[in-house]
């Protein structure tokens, strides 16, 4: 059996090293040479490399096993694990809109996290979104830009994926800014709950969304190219809907 408190503990030193290497990165002037068609990728060699890890461990280990996740467990006990996750994530969200200026996201979180918690048995039904209550979604990769910051180079980060400077340094602080992380550190039997919430809300979108991604890492010419541009078309589409867009000089490849 996986001993969380022990990988929690070995990520905690991992993630101010991500954050620190981002940080430094998005320190160094870039040669606008190295951003071509909207895309800054100039350590492409590095996230090449990061990106055959990651898609050897989707083909040999996550994608068998988000199968067998979801042969094993019924959909609807699968849905509730999900509902159940993104409650947890609810008060991080709250910190995140505050930190953006945003009371209403605060409030339409904290609200969800409330009702969820209490009328929806610990979150695993969403009664907020029966009562008609928003959902709303952020984290502090968006909270960094409507701050200001740019998107820095796109990086591919071991066992996480596609994400950019920014977000990287946001996925990490995301970690530490939602309350729930302290409430369940070096606790038993709580310590497990929150982690093994999220590995199963991974595997089960992993699982509804195969196809994409098996057209992507294992149907495309080139899984690297076609992963980057995928995860950088969303992501820019998302934090432009919701205002947290930078201005950006570069051409967007994405636009028709």
């Amino acid at each position: 059996m996986l001993d969380f408190a022990r990988i929690q503990k070995f990520l905690k030193p991992m993630s101010f090293m991500v954050v620190a290497l981002a940080l430094s990165a998005c320190a160094t002037s870039q040669d606008p040479a190295t951003r071509t068609d909207g895309i800054n990728d100039p350590y492409e060699s590095q996230n090449r490399a990061v990106h055959r890890f990651n898609k050897g461990l989707d083909k040999n280990l996550v994608r068998p096993v988000s199968k067998g996740y979801a042969a094993v467990l019924p959909v609807e006990i699968r849905d509730r694990v999900n509902d159940f996750s993104e409650n947890l994530s609810m008060p991080g969200v709250a910190v995140n809109s505050l930190l953006q200026g945003d009371l209403r996201g605060a409030g339409l979180a904290t609200t969800r996290f409330l009702v969820n918690t209490t009328v929806g048995l610990a979150g695993f039904v969403d009664a907020a979104s029966e009562l008609n209550i928003p959902e709303h979604d952020t984290d502090f990769g968006e909270t960094l830009a409507v701050w200001g910051v740019g998107e820095g180079a796109y990086i591919e980060l071991p066992i996480f994926g596609p994400s950019t400077q920014r977000d990287a340094v946001g996925f990490v602080t995301d970690f530490f800014t939602n309350p729930l992380t302290f409430a369940t550190i070096d606790t038993s039997p709580e310590q497990y709950v929150p982690p093994t919430a999220r590995a199963g809300s991974w595997l089960n979108t992993r699982d509804k969304i195969s196809g994409t991604i098996d057209s992507i890492l294992y149907d495309s010419a080139d899984s690297y190219a076609q992963s980057r541009s995928v995860y950088l078309q969303n992501r820019r589409f998302e934090l432009d809907s919701s205002g947290g867009a930078e201005e950006d000089p570069y051409l967007d490849p994405y636009a028709e």
